[in-house]
């Protein structure tokens, strides 16, 4: 036996070079794959998953879309002509212009075909693009609900945590009571009673807010903006009654699951101040649940508040929708339901995607 052959270092050596387990060469080396690169893979793999998961529901929201509206009772062709006498040879000749007097399977296949082109056809009230009716409704839209999103997601993570550190005191009891009932009350009903209350007025008190609509129409530069917010008031506080509510039961429930915990236990035995327990330690772990939620929320900005939006007579999608719905204008509905459901699923797709990145053990 040689002195190499004590070395250490000359073994693992001739380990690396015969392309032995320990080396280079193995499981750990730089051809190899170590727990970093299976971790990666995993992850890379969930991801596939989630992504081909979200492409089968856009096809099952495109089937869905198509044949849905159709069982909705009403004659798109007659409603177009507004209850006036029309020929049957007129009335055929507007169902061959819309494609409505071919098979249903020839006009699935012409739907499925031009929606991969963003062409969802031409309204049939409207007689324009449906994709440009849309786009004109999205900003109107976003603005109503991306401004409740980011009032009751804020408040109902700051509530719901106070709610859930003081579990069982006063602050506790009314908040938790209050959201339970904002969360079971219909959004339109509630609607209605702001407008009642705070733009036709009640006993003493004037109305002070627009009954609906987004401006006035005769505003322009600031108050134009100054118009706008006024006009946003009632809708907004009604969304963000009934998120809030949401967003805070489960920010407290998710928090109460976390109090007990052993880590806090620790943290609190170190010296730590309460406030600091909570915000450092107890919080971020509580709000995965809550981080699922908000992008589900999310989502829904885009869709919009059909309720909101028609009692408000906010000109946004949802507010689209619902005429779209009295005509049947069977194109503008299908591209409206298609790009709600599209907007879930892929805000669903992140948050399945982030989850990953915020707790390691999803996903394995």
């Amino acid at each position: 036996m040689t002195a190499a052959d004590n070395n250490p270092a000359a073994i693992l050596a001739a380990e690396a070079e015969a392309g032995a387990p320990g080396g280079p060469a193995g499981p750990v080396g730089p051809r190899g794959r170590g727990p970093r690169a299976r971790n990666t893979t995993a992850y890379l793999t969930y991801v596939a998953g989630k992504l081909g998961g979200a492409l089968v529901s856009m096809f099952a929201v495109l089937v869905t879309s198509f044949f849905l509206f159709r069982l909705i009772p009403g004659d798109p062709v007659k409603q177009m002509t507004g209850g006036r006498r029309v020929s049957s040879e007129q009335l055929a000749a507007m169902r061959a212009e819309f494609g409505l007097d071919d098979p249903v399977w020839k006009q699935f296949t012409d739907y499925c075909g031009n929606v991969l082109t963003g062409d969802f056809g031409t309204s049939y009230q409207f007689h324009t693009p449906v994709l440009d009716k849309i786009t004109d409704a999205l900003g109107p839209t976003l603005w109503l609900t991306g401004a409740a999103y980011v009032l009751y997601t804020v408040i109902g993570i700051w509530l719901g945590t106070r709610a859930a550190w003081r579990n069982g005191g006063l602050g506790d009891r009314f908040h938790t009571g209050l959201a339970l009932t904002l969360y079971s009350v219909p959004s339109f009903w509630l609607g209605l009673l702001l407008i009642i209350t705070f733009s036709v007025g009640a006993g003493p008190l004037p109305g002070l807010f627009p009954t609906g609509g987004m401006e006035s129409g005769d505003e322009s530069g600031v108050a134009y903006v100054v118009d706008v917010a006024h006009h946003m008031v009632l809708p907004v506080l009604t969304l963000v009654a009934v998120g809030y509510a949401q967003t805070l039961l489960v920010m407290r429930s998710s928090l109460l699951d976390e109090m007990g915990s052993d880590y806090l236990t620790t943290a609190r035995a170190k010296g730590l101040r309460d406030d600091l327990v909570r915000r450092r330690h107890a919080v971020p772990n509580a709000l995965l649940p809550t981080v699922t939620l908000m992008f589900v929320n999310l989502g829904t900005v885009v869709a919009g508040a059909i309720l909101v939006e028609t009692v408000f007579s906010w000109p946004g999608l949802g507010s689209l929708f619902y005429q779209a719905l009295s005509v049947p204008d069977l194109p503008l509905v299908q591209g409206l339901f298609f790009v709600f459901a599209t907007a879930v699923i892929l805000m669903n797709t992140v948050a399945d995607v982030v989850y990953p990145l915020l707790d390691p053990r999803v996903g394995r």
